[in-house]
């Protein structure tokens, strides 16, 4: 392989991983749980800052769907990514701009989170998935009833 194939090589792998990245928004955005086995690893496991470990794509698709299924919406926006790649594996991290309404809670329609995502991924003979991923919240803003079923 010659400087320019690895370097393109790199570039293809940096943008399949963002786009990794912008599946699992439009997956929770759009609440196609289903469309997280594009995403994860069957085995994958999580912390998304609910305080339990979660094991196993189905577990974090439940997550995301006690987190967000009753929502009137929500848009999860990911930004300055920085990927590593180390031939199969790889590392990533992101930032998050989360807003979540809900017309009917008391207090105020309104949730935002501001944070970032941070992730190990493994490439597999269909693309690159999410071994591990980290939800750091780094700042909230608005109703927490809003996020609350």
């Amino acid at each position: 392989m010659t400087a320019d194939d690895a370097g393109l090589r790199r570039l293809l792998d940096e943008r399949e991983i963002i786009d990794v990245a912008v599946r699992y928004c439009w997956a929770l955005d759009t609440r196609d749980w289903e469309a997280l086995d594009d995403v994860f690893l069957p085995d994958a496991t999580a912390d998304l800052a609910s305080g339990t470990d979660l094991v196993g794509v189905e577990a974090i698709a439940a997550r995301c769907n006690a987190a967000l299924g009753h929502l009137d919406s929500s848009q999860h926006i990911v930004s300055t990514h920085e990927v590593n790649i180390d031939g199969d594996t790889a590392t990533h991290r992101c930032y998050l701009h989360a807003q979540h309404t809900r017309a009917a809670a008391e207090g105020g329609a309104n949730y935002v989170v501001g944070g970032r995502y941070e992730d190990r991924l493994i490439r597999t003979a269909d693309g690159w998935r999410i071994a591990h991923r980290d939800l750091v919240m780094m700042w909230t803003e608005g109703n927490l009833a809003v996020v609350r079923p």
